[in-house]
């Protein structure tokens, strides 16, 4: 009886024993579980702030490029050395230089369009681009048909003549000579003042004039006075200035009528430019002090 009740008590101890280690696995695996589930719940949330905070980032920035960013587009023409000329596929020059400094003030890209002088306007008041630049003189006549700017530089005509040629000492000299002009130009306006469209030949570039004087086809050509110095100092040997500069001008960047927010925002980053001695570095690159 005895060796059955010991038998039957080893059986009962051995059950409570398998009894509690399964219990402890249950429980371990139970909290095991339950630990898992805690931290992907908090993997999910820290990865969902982290594309709530990478979403309001990315919204920040769109709106500040809304705000400052865009593209600035330049109509110009790019054959008025060294306002603006062709070195290979680049446009560079004093007013792509003087763009690309008030496109970063602003925080935006500058785009450059090619084209003539005289589709420089009319390309910016049916707003294929935004600014013209070009040495674009304000006259009364342009400002009829766009918003000017500040003025951001100063010029001024310049009359040249062959070499040799003694007879057109000055603009007092041209009567009943022809002069070769650019076409739209401040020097076509004052050429046709002075000696009437008749003896006006009229070309798409200033180089197409200053070619045609050395040929001889015109006599003189009324020309901008960088430009200008810049043939003569290519052709010292065939080419001369005649009298004195005349017709002192202002450079500024055409604007579409009304467009008066973007007119203050160029005439800040002028200002800025002048006060920081920029637009001075960027003249003084292409024209040197004499």
């Amino acid at each position: 009886m005895k060796k059955k009740l010991m038998t039957l008590t080893m059986a009962l101890a051995l059950a409570a024993s398998l009894a509690a280690c399964g219990s402890s696995d249950t429980a371990e695996e139970t909290t095991t579980a339950a630990e898992t589930e805690a931290a992907e719940t908090t993997e999910a949330s820290g990865e969902e702030a982290s594309e709530a905070e990478t979403s309001e980032t990315e919204a920040s920035e769109e709106a500040e490029a809304e705000q400052t960013g865009g593209t600035l587009t330049m109509a110009t023409n790019a054959e008025f050395d060294p306002w603006e000329y062709h070195d290979g596929d680049d446009i560079i020059g004093i007013d792509p230089e003087v763009a690309k400094a008030i496109a970063d003030k602003l925080g935006m890209e500058l785009k450059i369009e090619d084209m003539a002088f005289d589709a420089v306007i009319p390309s910016v008041t049916s707003g294929k681009a935004d600014i013209g630049m070009a040495a674009i003189s304000v006259t009364p006549e342009r400002e009829a048909s766009v918003d000017f700017t500040d003025t951001y530089a100063e010029s001024a005509l310049m009359l040249i003549v062959g070499a040799d040629n003694e007879e057109i000492t000055g603009v007092e000299a041209l009567s009943d000579h022809t002069v070769g002009v650019q076409t739209g130009t401040t020097g076509d306006l004052k050429a046709s003042e002075i000696v009437g469209d008749d003896n006006v030949d009229r070309f798409n570039t200033y180089f197409e004039a200053v070619e045609s004087l050395k040929q001889g086809k015109v006599d003189a050509v009324l020309i901008d006075n960088a430009p200008a110095k810049v043939f003569l100092s290519q052709n010292s040997d065939t080419l001369k200035q005649a009298g004195e500069e005349l017709d002192k001008e202002e450079y500024a960047i055409a604007v579409a009528k009304g467009n008066e927010e973007l007119v203050e925002s160029l005439n800040a980053a002028i200002a800025e430019l002048k006060e920081d001695g920029t637009l001075d570095e960027i003249m003084n690159k292409y024209i040197p002090a004499e």
